[in-house]
């Protein structure tokens, strides 16, 4: 499944909810989802980790289609360029090794 695909499926899914929700009510979920992924990984609950890592990425989606922004365009833009901080394919950054 494309990223575009995922995003529609979101979009006929829960649309009706997610508008009425709104974009911060929408955000804050998606925060307490990155929070349970985060639990997970620290705790090493690795049955966990899949479903947690694809619950932030629904929450996201759903903000992205809240907010009118078509992800898999988003993300050709951000790709193309390289890394954006030093312009590479393959990021030779030092800043973010922390």
């Amino acid at each position: 499944m494309h990223i575009r695909e995922f995003q529609q499926l979101i979009e006929q899914m829960y649309s009706a909810k997610d508008r009425e929700r709104g974009s911060a009510r929408t955000f804050i979920w998606f925060v307490e989802e990155v929070g349970e992924l985060a639990r997970a990984i620290a705790r090493r609950e690795t049955d966990n980790l899949a479903g947690e890592f694809a619950d932030v990425f629904a929450w996201l989606v759903t903000l992205a289609n809240v907010e009118g922004v078509d992800l898999e365009t988003a993300i050709r833009k951000f790709t193309d360029k390289g890394c954006p901080g030093c312009g590479q394919a393959v990021c030779t950054c030092t800043a973010k090794l922390t």
